[in-house]
């Protein structure tokens, strides 16, 4: 990239020099041209106003004085002759030129003999050659036509040389700039490189230096990117880990369970009944577990469908907390169902089989920090900037357990992460749940939340959009 980037600031700087090169050369022909036209008008009109005395047919003596004036213009047209070509025509009836020799490169049809009859002053260029034509009406009425050409010079000729060699000394400070520069710029992206491919090799922990927080160009704001994705796929392998772990953890304890219980049946010593029973709910525990990884794994996949229809969230809710109370009588846990303000249903649009195991995914989450109440709730709220409609149908789930940690409560609905504070009992904790309710109620048009709640535990709070 160093040779690419110097290859690049080399052409700039040659295209440079050749443009302001070429432009001082054209804008000072211009200049030049336009100089010797003013200048060779106005000798071609004063040489023509005095023609005629120079040709007086009146001027027959040799006296002093009319010598001295022949000298004196002889001496205006030597000047002449000195610094231009000079010719003189007679311009005929027929409307011809006629006479001197033109001068080098001048051509006598550049003229219009019409204009020159009617006695103005014509002025032009081919190229660099310049030409003024001024007539002249004699006293014996001939008209006579005065033609002086000069070659119009900028006067940068003599600069050239110098020119060429400041080009040449901005070529090669242009060339050594580049490369210094080349080699500052692609520094920090060779280092990036370098720490990218650190990372595909797994090298999560590799960093670019910091940028100073007042630095916001784009390699500094390359190197925090790189950064920040370094820390999310740290972050991520720690989380798959702890992942791992506990699911082997869920995995492996209701099997240990199952066959321990299969074999004291086989052996005679155990209670039959009572072996069923706990196999049956370590089935029913695997079962769980193995429909939440396939959730997991359709919503990542986005392969869910969903059948949306309308959901009285008040009956669903109701139905969700009989569900959970046998457990949470159990547990010496009470379940209330609160009713919304003013008897009534709350109707949103949804999948209710969806909406269901939101709720009770929520439930169950609270049931595992709840001390001693669970509250489940429905209501609803105007807030404009909750949801484009205005009004949203509001499920919340408060629980009197421990609340959640300030350092859990960015990723409690991230998938995988399971918080710190781990619930009392010996419980599914493999971080599925609460990141399947966020994205099934994010298919749903909703949103979720989760805070301090009243009971002094946490409060989750789930947004529908309510049907109208």
């Amino acid at each position: 990239m160093t040779r690419r980037l110097a290859l690049v600031i080399t052409s700039v700087v040659v295209a440079t020099l050749l443009v302001a090169g070429l432009g001082t050369i054209a804008v000072g022909n211009i200049r030049a041209r336009h100089l010797t036209r003013i200048e060779l008008a106005d000798q071609a009109v004063k040489v023509a106003a005095n023609l005629t005395q120079v040709l007086d047919n009146e001027i027959t003596t040799e006296s002093p004085n009319a010598l001295k004036r022949r000298l004196n213009w002889l001496r205006v047209f030597r000047e002449a002759l000195d610094l231009n070509g000079l010719a003189v025509f007679t311009l005929k009836a027929d409307g011809t030129l006629a006479g001197d020799q033109a001068p080098d490169g001048f051509e006598i049809s550049w003229l219009s003999t019409a204009r020159l009859a009617a006695g103005d002053t014509q002025v032009g260029n081919r190229g660099n050659l310049v030409y003024a034509a001024s007539p002249t009406m004699l006293p014996d009425g001939r008209v006579l036509v005065v033609v002086l050409t000069d070659q119009a010079t900028s006067g940068l000729r003599g600069a050239s040389e110098t020119f060429a060699l400041a080009a040449l000394a901005t070529l090669a400070i242009g060339i050594g700039a580049s490369i210094v520069l080349g080699r500052r710029l692609t520094r920090p992206i060779r280092e990036a490189s370098a720490v990218t491919m650190g990372i595909a090799r797994g090298e999560l922990s590799a960093r670019l230096t910091e940028p100073s927080p007042e630095r916001h160009d784009e390699l500094s704001d390359l190197a925090r990117s790189i950064n920040a994705m370094a820390t999310e796929l740290e972050r991520a392998r720690v989380l798959e880990q702890q992942f791992l772990l506990s699911v082997s953890h869920d995995l492996r304890t209701p099997l240990t369970s199952i066959r321990g219980y299969a074999e004291a049946i086989g052996d005679g010593a155990a209670d039959p009944k009572r072996s069923a029973e706990v196999i049956r709910s370590e089935a029913r525990r695997l079962e769980r577990l193995v429909a939440d990884l396939l959730d997991l794994a359709k919503l990542r996949a986005k392969a869910f469908s969903l059948e949306n229809e309308p959901v009285d969230l008040v009956a669903l809710a109701a139905v969700a907390c009989d569900g959970f109370r046998p457990d949470a009588t159990e547990r010496q846990i009470e379940i209330r169902h609160l009713s919304p303000t003013g008897a009534g249903r709350v109707m949103v649009i949804a999948d209710h089989d969806r909406l269901a195991q939101v709720s009770a995914n929520l439930i169950e989450n609270a049931l595992k920090f709840a001390r001693t109440e669970v509250d489940v709730k429905v209501d609803v709220k105007m807030d404009v900037a909750a949801l484009p409609q205005g009004a949203s149908a509001v499920l919340t789930v408060d629980d009197d357990g421990p609340g959640i940690a300030a350092a859990d409560a960015g990723h409690v609905f991230d998938r995988l992460y399971v918080s710190r504070s781990a619930p009392t009992r010996q419980e599914n904790s493999s971080g599925l749940g609460l990141a399947i309710v966020k994205e099934l109620v994010e298919a749903m048009g909703g949103t979720c939340t989760v805070g301090s709640g009243p009971l002094g535990g946490a409060r989750f709070e789930v947004r529908l959009p309510l049907m109208r």
